[in-house]
């Protein structure tokens, strides 16, 4: 028979205090992880362990007996309905403001306290020593041990988006947030691998493009934010988690960027501006949104070029979506394409006032640059070379004024992850109308664009920092039987 030895953990306690109830986890969490670093190193050393070796995720337990009375302006914040509902957590040091907001509303709607124990998840040992730069877990053969045998690793099977895609298969207890936490720690290591930056350096307020060229121009501005000392910035992350706070000092490029290269314009409490380029296509755009997703951002933009589809329109123009015609196909298996993906009213406010903001034009003359409508994503770049019978009726009859390849996935997987979201873009060629993306054409066209574009991203970012949290995320967002957590 096996011997299992875990950590001697404490009993699950009832909390009343959100920040006491949060450091709790901190604890639990550590004394688990440092269990398993402890234990694996050992193991790695010996070649033959006589034992297997589990600790537990932290949890967080709610029970109630009787349905909440809140505010019904409210999108989250309270259980739907009463009985148990759990969450598992991982990292609590990197969700410390958000699990002691969400635990505060959920005291408060509930008059209930919460229960901090651990759960019945063990901690894969490749999550635990992630953040330990001294181990690292071996290819499988390479120890002199099958790793299986003696740790906890991943588990696919139980590392899905059952949650948010609304298909959970609930029993005695219920969700209490969209993740659990193995889902998270999977998200956490892929976004250090794709954008090689850290996920403690990303920012609520994420910016998406498809372009490289927009990544100098958020370099330049955020250089003359550390040159300001009332912007509220306080350093710039690049690729490589190479971090400046001197606005002069040097940024080393590294030899080789990762796929989707990762900018953060920081502030001390999280409301800075991350910008992502995720190149060109929706798996990027997918891949992309699926793990920032579970950190939780406020708001994520899309800020990218397009095709635009009328004549009357010129490049450089801008292009406000207020609805998607979805054929990037990547998302369909999550979220059928009859779903709605609908306008986020407090959104396309703040996209059009920084629009009218930076151009210095509004109301009607505001038409004359940008126009709201359809965006059409697609999942092939040279969809003008098909026949054009066939797409260009389906354009014509959804009332498209633009194509690409990345706004529907942002806005769909926004809309799946209840994660307010938006699009705006600017026309860089026309080809149904004879002006192709030229090298010569392209180069003078991102020279006098990328700039203002970017800069009108930013202030909209801008505006909705300053909004409260309970009125930028939207009750659209939410379905009938909804998790408490954002």
């Amino acid at each position: 028979m096996t011997i299992i030895k875990t950590p001697d953990v404490p009993q699950p306690e009832q909390f009343t205090d959100p920040a006491a109830a949060v450091v709790r986890l901190e604890e639990l969490y550590e004394q688990a992880t440092q269990f398993l670093c402890d234990s694996f190193a050992k193991a790695m050393q010996e070649n033959a362990p006589d034992a297997r070796y589990r600790a537990y995720y932290p949890e967080i337990r709610i029970k109630t007996s009787s349905y909440a009375q809140v505010d019904s302006r409210l999108s989250f914040g309270h259980v739907s309905e009463p009985g148990v509902h759990a969450t598992t957590v991982t990292r609590p040091d990197l969700f410390r403001s958000y699990l002691t907001q969400q635990i505060a509303l959920l005291i408060r709607n509930h008059d209930q306290p919460v229960t901090i124990g651990a759960s019945d998840t063990p901690i894969p040992v490749h999550f635990a020593v992630a953040s330990n730069p001294d181990l690292h877990v071996p290819q499988q053969g390479a120890a002199g041990f099958t790793l299986r045998d003696v740790f906890d690793v991943p588990d696919l099977s139980t590392t899905n988006d059952d949650i948010v895609n609304g298909v959970d298969d609930v029993d005695d207890v219920g969700p209490l947030a969209l993740f659990t936490a193995q889902r998270v720690d999977y998200s956490l290591a892929r976004l250090s691998h794709y954008t090689a930056t850290d996920p403690n350096h990303f920012q609520n307020h994420v910016l998406f493009t498809n372009y490289q060229f927009y990544v100098s121009e958020f370099e330049n501005y955020a250089r003359e934010q550390l040159a300001d000392p009332d912007s509220g910035y306080t350093s710039f992350v690049s690729t490589g988690n190479v971090v400046i706070s001197d606005a002069n000092a040097p940024l080393e490029q590294p030899l080789k960027l990762p796929q989707m290269p990762t900018y953060h314009l920081k502030r001390e409490d999280g409301s800075g501006i991350t910008l992502v380029n995720i190149g060109v296509g929706p798996s990027n755009a997918k891949t992309a949104t699926d793990h920032i997703a579970v950190l939780r951002p406020h708001a994520w933009l899309m800020v990218g070029h397009c095709a635009g589809l009328r004549n009357t329109q010129a490049l450089g123009d801008f292009v406000l979506a207020h609805a998607y015609l979805r054929e990037d196909k990547v998302l369909d298996d999550d979220l059928p394409v009859w779903v709605p993906i609908p306008p986020l009213a407090e959104v396309q406010v703040a996209l059009e006032r920084a629009v009218a903001e930076v151009t210095e034009l509004e109301g009607y003359e505001l038409k004359r640059i940008m126009r709201t409508g359809t965006v059409a994503s697609v999942d092939n770049r040279n969809w003008e070379l098909r026949d054009q019978s066939g797409p260009v009726q389906r354009l014509s009859q959804s009332r498209a004024i633009a194509l690409d390849m990345e706004s529907a996935t942002i806005a769909a997987n926004g809309y799946r992850f209840r994660v307010p979201y938006g699009t705006l873009l600017c026309v860089s060629d026309k080809p149904l109308h004879g002006e192709l993306k030229l090298p010569g054409m392209a180069s003078a066209f991102y020279t006098t664009q990328v700039s203002r574009h970017l800069a009108i991203g930013i202030r909209a970012m801008e505006h909705l920092r300053g909004m409260p949290l309970e009125r930028l995320h939207s009750r659209k967002l939410r379905s009938f039987d909804e998790t408490a957590f954002l």
